[in-house]
């Protein structure tokens, strides 16, 4: 018993030398160098794992001194050491892989990528080996036994760990082709998922929605099935505005002389205006065009001059992104008007940005179409109804008080 105590005392000294002296000598040796691999391997974290496997070698190595004669005893304090080595090892070896890990998530060429599934794979196999080796030791058997009964019974193992298996393969081909990254916006109707991606695992991908509610999806889903990914929209500085505004095809006419001088006064249709009356008026002239009869020849519409005003106040705003494409255009014409459409990108992804921009442009356009004797198309609403049926009663009213006018009279 006394020589069992001294050798578990010597273990202890180990162990408080390994953790005391020689980790934190190796750690500031680490610190000193220029190069940054010896920091990941030599950090406290990981080492302290590794340390306390002296205490249990040292156990193993002295222990048949003592137990020599009592084999039992002896074979089941070695399994215990070998037991303790392996899961020290282990522990050691999941330390750094998370060290890993963390490094490579702290640079910004890696921050967005699915590192945490490879992470996880590769910690489901370190597991699975320190588990096979662990039982190997218990029961007195190689390891490779024990492996070659997980190969004959591969078909149940993947069947345990099918969405493990699915999830890295997943991962891999979704890192590969730089499909999802932590940060993207992407919407995936299928599982009621618009917002942005918060976590990459083996077995899920978290995503954000806008009303801070959290949806899981399993990572295989985004190979089998369509997802959007908003992410080339945030990278290319600009965001798409497609909106149009449904104008009363009644209002739609020919300019007369005073709508031309009207328009030549506003300062960003100037030159147009100028421009296209002297296109025109070379056309009709050149063809001997009968001005008296408006269906002959050219004129210009109060809802072009519109459309060459929209263009132009586009291309001169300031939150506009010129570099992409905009365009006013005409839709199909349907029952509830003519609808012209504004199609630009803002030069922000911000939301908020982008709803304000968007905001402020359609308030201009709203206030300005009727200085182009336009009307925007609506449907009637209670007020229309209400004015309606006054106008209706008023009207009955006058024509029933001019008919007792004219029977007064006429008695």
């Amino acid at each position: 018993i006394v020589a069992f105590a001294l050798i578990l005392g010597v273990a202890y000294l180990a162990n408080v030398i390994c953790h005391h002296i020689l980790l934190k000598l190796i750690v500031k040796l680490a610190q000193k160098t220029k190069a940054t691999w010896d920091d990941i391997v030599f950090d406290p974290k990981v080492m302290v794992h590794l340390a306390r496997i002296a205490a249990p070698i040292l156990i193993y190595i002295l222990i048949p001194i003592i137990f020599s004669d009592v084999p039992r005893t002896l074979c089941l304090i070695q399994r215990i050491c070998q037991i303790a080595i392996v899961v020290s090892f282990i522990c050691f070896v999941n330390a750094l892989f998370i060290a890993i890990y963390q490094v490579y998530t702290s640079k910004e060429e890696y921050r967005n990528r699915p590192l945490k599934g490879l992470l996880q794979t590769l910690q489901v196999i370190l597991f699975l080996v320190g588990g096979i080796l662990v039982i190997s030791i218990l029961i007195g058997k190689s390891p490779l036994i024990l492996f070659t009964g997980l190969g004959a019974s591969a078909a149940i193992m993947m069947l345990i760990f099918k969405d493990s298996i699915m999830g890295f393969v997943s991962g891999i081909q979704l890192s590969a082709n730089n499909m999802l990254q932590v940060g993207d916006w992407i919407a995936m109707p299928k599982y009621n998922a618009d917002g942005i991606v918060i976590e990459v695992t083996l077995n899920t991908v978290k995503v954000k929605n806008w009303d801070n509610s959290i949806t899981t999806i399993p990572p295989y889903a985004f190979i089998s099935d369509s997802f959007q990914n908003w992410r080339g929209m945030q990278e290319s500085g600009g965001r798409r505005v497609k909106r149009s505004i449904n104008i009363d095809m009644r209002s739609v006419k020919f300019c007369t002389p005073e709508m031309i001088a009207k328009y030549r006064k506003i300062h960003i249709l100037k030159d147009y205006i100028e421009k296209t009356e002297e296109v025109i008026d070379e056309y009709n002239e050149r063809n001997n065009i009968d001005n008296s009869v408006l269906v002959n020849g050219r004129r210009q519409t109060n809802l072009g001059v519109f459309r060459a005003y929209l263009t132009d106040f586009i291309k001169n705003y300031p939150d506009v992104n010129h570099n992409l494409m905009y365009m006013i255009r005409h839709l199909h014409p349907t029952e509830k008007g003519l609808p012209v459409e504004l199609y630009f990108f803002t030069n922000t992804t911000n939301w908020i940005l982008y709803e304000s921009v968007q905001a402020d442009i359609f308030d201009h356009v709203l206030a300005i179409i009727s200085e182009f004797d336009l009307n925007v198309f609506q449907d009637p609403i209670g007020t229309d109804f209400r004015n309606l049926a006054n106008n209706i009663d008023r009207i009955h009213k006058n024509t029933t008080q001019i008919s007792s006018t004219k029977d007064t009279k006429s008695i």
